[in-house]
This record gives structure tokens, sequence and C-alpha cells, in this order.
């Protein structure tokens, strides 16, 4: 009896573990974190026409499969709406920007106080603010806003903060124009009606709503000017210059001088270290899988562009050890 007690122990561990759950039924194994973490995830994007949607349904598959936990991409009003899901645990992970992440953490601008249960991942890449208008409507810089039908962005975006700085620098506000709050896909489809005249729209060029376009309207950028762009950057340090290239859409042939923030993924601290240890080492060593342009913008070497706030340890020890 003494040399089969060991068998009937492990038999009647390994049914106990069964019974608990087990790696198979929680996703909590190797790949994952603790038994404390949730079942499943939840991953906020943005709108259906934006660079979120799309690249967030990839990498939700490559962060199932790198932990075992089955993640699902959800459309969203994107970078503030997203982090007060988050704030208030309806999700787990969200895409924002790192101007609205550093806003949330100030509890000011789309924040009525400051959120403290959300930390970052990191960084992805450059969000450039475009200003889309079509041929012929007469808008050619900034100034020519004033007075016309602008979408500034679906409510709780971060397009919208943008816009707003943006017309400060100008020394407009949003009275100054016809303040329409649209998403991405709603603002392209009322520049092709013709009911709007304009529309902010933050994104990674080449952008899905604005390529889309293209195919019924003749469209055009606003450029910013130098010194515009010089003063917001100053004022406002998480923007930086950067240019959309000729060719970047269909029409626009010459380069086009704006700013942009950087997209960035941001996660509840509720999660474990080792949970977020693997998404991050999931999304920054697997994005050769993600069938987008923007990619091969998502770089270890610019993982922290903009963040100027607290990493969750699990992304702070995958960092640390790259380095």
């Amino acid at each position: 009896m003494k040399k089969a007690f060991p068998i009937l122990f492990t038999l009647s561990a390994a049914l106990l573990l069964g019974a608990c759950g087990g790696d198979d039924d929680n996703g909590n194994g190797d790949n994952g974190g603790s038994s404390d973490d949730p079942s499943f995830l939840s991953l906020l994007t943005g709108g259906t026409g934006g660079t979120y949607y799309p690249l967030g349904g990839a990498m939700a598959t490559i962060i199932s499969e790198e932990t075992g936990l089955q993640t699902t991409a959800q459309s969203s009003n994107a970078s503030a709406d997203n982090l007060a899901q988050l704030r208030d645990g309806e999700a787990e992970i969200g895409f924002t920007q790192t101007d609205v992440m550093s806003d949330a953490i100030e509890g000011i601008n789309a924040f009525d106080e400051p959120i403290d249960n959300v930390s970052a991942l990191g960084a992805l890449y450059p969000e450039t603010i475009q200003i889309v208008t079509t041929a012929g409507s007469g808008i050619e810089t900034v100034e020519d806003l004033e007075g016309r039908a602008v979408s500034v962005g679906a409510p709780g975006s971060g397009t919208y903060v943008n816009a707003e700085q943006i017309l400060e620098i100008y020394g407009m506000t949003m009275d100054d124009i016809d303040e329409q709050r649209l998403s991405f896909d709603e603002s392209t489809s009322g520049l092709q009606d013709g009911n709007i005249d304009a529309a902010f729209i933050t994104a990674g060029t080449p952008t899905g709503a604005v390529s889309g376009l293209t195919a019924t309207n003749d469209i055009a950028l606003v450029t910013m000017s130098p010194d515009k762009v010089d003063e917001l950057v100053e004022k406002y340090p998480f923007y930086a210059p950067i240019t959309v290239e000729a060719g970047t859409y269909d029409g626009i042939d010459s380069a086009v001088d704006t700013v942009a923030v950087y997209a960035m993924i941001a996660v509840s601290n509720s999660l474990s270290e080792d949970l977020v240890y693997n998404m991050t080492k999931a999304i920054y060593e697997r994005t050769d899988e993600i069938a987008h342009e923007r990619s091969s913008s998502i770089q270890l070497e610019t993982s922290q562009e903009g963040i100027g706030f607290d990493l969750h340890p699990g992304a702070q020890r995958y960092f640390d050890e790259q380095e």
C-alpha cells in the first residue's frame, strides 16, 4: 500500500486541478498570468474606419495565442472613451494617444478627475492629425475653417482635443466653427455628401476612411504653417512635426506639413505582471504577423516615445530585459 500511495496522490491532485479549471480552462498557464486575471480580455480600438480597429483585430489574435486568453477587439469612440472604460472595469486593454493618456492622469480636458488605475503598455506609431477637405471647398488654411461645418471627432475621442488645441494656436475656439462631433466613417460620409466642409482625423497614415473617400471625391489636406507647428509643439510637447508625403492618398501630389502624437496601448492595473509581460512580448516581437501598413512602425526602439508616465510593471520588466 505504501508504494501505491504516491500514485493515488498524484491522481487525486490531477483531478483536483482539473476541477479548479487548470491551465487549459482558464488560459493562465505558462503563457498567461495569475489566477486572478480574467478568463478573457477585451481590447478597445476605435471606429471601424480608422487605424485602431484593423490593427487591434490583428493584435487581439496575437495576444490570444501568446497568453492563452481569448482576446476580442471591439470598436469604440477611441482614446478618451477607451480610458474611461478601462477605469470603470469595462475592458482590460485599449488604444489611446499619449496626449490623452497624459490628460487622463492629470484629470484635465476630457477627464473630470485623474485616472489612477490604468498604466501604459507602450507606444506604437505616430498618429498624424489630418485636416481633410474636398478639392474646391475653398479651405486651404486652418483659418479658412472659420464659419464652416467641421467634424472634430467622435465624443470622447483624442481627435476632439487635437482639434481644440490646434484651433487655439490659430486664435480660434470651437465657437468659431460649426462643430460636428462625428466618427471617422461619419466624417468621410459627411464630406462625400457635402454635409460638412472639413474633418479633423487623427490616425496613422494612410487612414482607411480617408483612402476610401478618394474613390468618390477629390480631396485636399490642410497644411499647418511652420511657425504654428513650432508654437503648438512648444506649448504641448507631446506633439511632433510630421509630413504627409505626396502620394499617401490619391490626388495628394504635394507634401503636407502637420503634427502628430503617438498611438499607444493602455492596460488596466488589475492585470498581473506576468500577463502584461507576455502581452508586451507578443506585440513587439510579432509585428511581422500583423497585416497592416502601420505594423512596420511598431518598434522596440520607439516603444516609449511620448510616454512620460508609468508603465505597467509587466511592460517595464519586458523593456528592461531588452536593454
